[in-house]
């Protein structure tokens, strides 16, 4: 089935049953190490997973691990050039679950992302970033515990569709012509030009993921987030395309902001998730001063890349934020930070990104007790101060410590 990935003798294959994931209790899951700093916090990450697996189920449940290649570890396996395998794009669909360190794109390689290209041709709709504070984490803000926020960012559309001309070349001319030509538009013509598609389906694919996750986690409210005060047929379009979507098939479990004040004098029954929506630049102000007013937001795409980060910023920055890309049932989590190669092989870094992205897969596999002490064990750590050096640099009396170190001590707090 594959040329250069060798699936493991033991484990079972987790299977799609409807409209949930069978789990086996030895499930193999793919890993891809990562360019840069990614086999320090792979490494990390892959000892706390197992650890907390091995210390909460007693060697009845275990995680078999399967090697498979992006990036330029796929080059040394696959040979010069090959930085996207079509082993691993078959890989990941067909083992449902995978997790991996950061990507480097090769210069003049052929792709605009490594990441962006594993999300479209895996359909990988949903960047799903959860972020909140973790007890003894040095934050620039007074009260980072207000903020508990999952942030779902629709994946494929929007300006990451890549759909753009550079200024100058005949492709920009022909559409420059149609635009002021065909279309009465006024563009300069030393303009380059990007092209914003947001269509029904990817909006209420992301909507659709965002509703299901607040109502199976009983979380109180989703809102959306966008520029269609100016943007109406894009942004303003996502919006009400994700109130339609609620209505459609989520209409016993919302209300909307608006029916809250007309029908129930603004007190939220029983057992209903409320649907609002926020434009953009707001929303980056409600984060700040009124985080605790939002448990889930739903944005296009470059809306929630910048609110994801600037989130992030909050509880101590893109090091201690996890992520995941999803479909509807395969899942890629991932580092949300970038490769940090001068760091590479130094045993340095902090981890806790990925470890936290490890927490999202067990809890997706259903292994919620493994994934609650991976948590407690590193806010544990964090108050001991036994920190990586971004960390300890920050806090009073902390111990700095590598990357494996920092690794062993929550492995070893895990209860």
């Amino acid at each position: 089935m594959f040329e250069k990935v060798t699936v493991p003798e033991e484990g079972h294959k987790i299977e799609i049953a409807g409209d949930a994931l069978r789990v086996p209790d030895d499930p193999i899951i793919s890993f891809i190490e990562g360019d840069g700093i990614g086999p320090d916090i792979w490494a990390a990450t892959r000892r706390v997973v197992d650890a907390a697996a091995e210390k909460k189920y007693g060697g009845a449940r275990r995680i078999v691990w399967m090697e498979i290649f992006a990036g330029d570890k796929a080059q040394r396996v696959y040979g010069e050039g090959v930085v996207m395998p079509d082993d691993t794009l078959r890989a990941i669909p067909e083992f449902v679950v995978a997790i991996k360190g950061p990507l480097t794109t090769p210069v003049g390689g052929g792709y605009r992302s490594l990441n962006v290209t594993m999300r479209q041709k895996l359909d990988l709709y949903a960047c799903v970033r959860p972020v909140r504070w973790i007890q003894g984490v040095p934050s620039p803000v007074k009260h980072p515990e207000k903020l508990n926020v999952v942030i779902f960012r629709e994946n494929t559309e929007d300006v990451y569709a890549g759909i753009e001309w550079r200024e100058g070349t005949p492709e920009v001319a022909k559409v420059l012509a149609f635009m002021n030509e065909e279309m009465g538009c006024n563009i300069r013509l030393d303009s380059g030009v990007g092209v914003k598609p947001i269509s029904i389906t990817g909006s209420k694919n992301i909507a659709r993921k965002a509703l299901r996750y607040a109502g199976d986690r009983k979380l109180p409210s989703v809102t959306f987030v966008h520029k269609g005060n100016i943007m109406k047929f894009t942004e303003g379009a996502f919006k009400d395309w994700g109130y339609e979507l609620a209505r459609e098939e989520f209409g016993d479990e919302t209300v909307t902001e608006a029916e809250l004040w007309e029908k129930y004098d603004g007190k939220v029954p029983a057992g209903k998730i409320v649907v609002k929506d926020r434009i953009a630049d707001s929303m980056f102000q409600q984060i700040l001063l009124r985080p605790d007013e939002y448990s889930v937001v739903v944005t296009p795409n470059l809306n929630g890349d910048y609110l994801s980060d600037a989130a992030a910023a909050q509880v101590g920055g893109l090091g201690m934020a996890p992520g995941a890309n999803m479909g509807d049932f395969v899942a890629l989590f991932e580092a949300t930070h970038g490769t940090a190669p001068k760091y590479a092989g130094q045993d340095k870094v902090n981890p806790s990104s990925l470890i936290l992205s490890g927490v999202m897969m067990l809890e997706y596999l259903g292994w919620q007790e493994a994934a609650d002490a991976v948590v407690a064990a590193m806010a544990k750590t964090i108050q001991e101060k036994v920190v990586t050096y971004d960390l300890a640099r920050q806090m009073e009396g902390a111990r700095k410590v590598k990357t494996s170190e920092y690794a062993a001590r929550i492995a070893e707090n895990i209860s």
